[in-house]
């Protein structure tokens, strides 16, 4: 029986990369400042690092799953350049009222279903329970607690536009909010593996 191991959970767009809103071309991808750094921080400690990311402009007609998957190329080469890595990319492409019959539906892994963690978690062999979902909206949050992991909201993307104070902290498993994706880690103590050597 293999041991699992904890994850950290990432949304992509607000969280590793600016929101550019609909993003399907490669050219467009910008890092938030300090995010690549966060990364490879956290696989230094040892985490597995996955980008959970809804993509309804699949869905839309936008743009296609190859440009979502050439998007998540480049992203991964520029993370290289900081010696970081993202062990896998999960992405959604559905969506209940999308232009496109074959993604037209409703889904168990568009956010806020948990469906792309559990995934994850069974090809990966990773503990929900004890990792974490980093994401600026309040579908992360729900995706991460529905899948048993705990929540941290960063206020990058669409987090800025987040009020705190309706938040439900216990529904959400929410345990921090933090300015980014590099003070969410630092806060968090995530570049230590739990339990942390003294």
């Amino acid at each position: 029986m293999r041991t699992l191991r904890p994850a950290i959970f990432l949304d992509r767009d607000g969280v590793l990369i600016e929101d550019s809103h609909y993003l399907g071309d490669r050219a467009r991808v910008r890092l938030v400042p300090g995010a690549a750094e966060a990364v490879a921080a956290l696989n230094r400690a040892g985490w597995a690092v996955v980008v959970v990311t809804n993509q309804s402009g699949v869905a839309r007609g936008m743009f296609s799953e190859a440009d979502v998957v050439a998007v998540h190329d480049h992203l991964a080469d520029l993370l290289r350049g900081y010696s970081a890595r993202i062990d896998a990319f999960h992405h959604c492409p559905h969506h209940p009222d999308g232009d496109v019959a074959e993604y037209r539906v409703a889904c168990e892994c568009r956010k806020p279903e948990a469906g792309m963690l559990l995934r994850a978690a069974a090809d990966l062999g990773l503990d929900l329970a004890a990792s974490w979902m980093i994401g600026d909206r309040v579908s992360d949050l729900q995706a991460g607690a529905a899948a048993g992991c705990r929540t941290a909201l960063v206020r990058t993307g669409y987090g800025a536009l987040v009020n705190p104070a309706t938040l439900d902290r216990d529904a959400l498993n929410l345990e921090l909010i933090a300015a980014d994706l590099a003070d969410a880690v630092a806060k968090l103590g995530l570049t230590c593996r739990e339990p942390c050597a003294a």
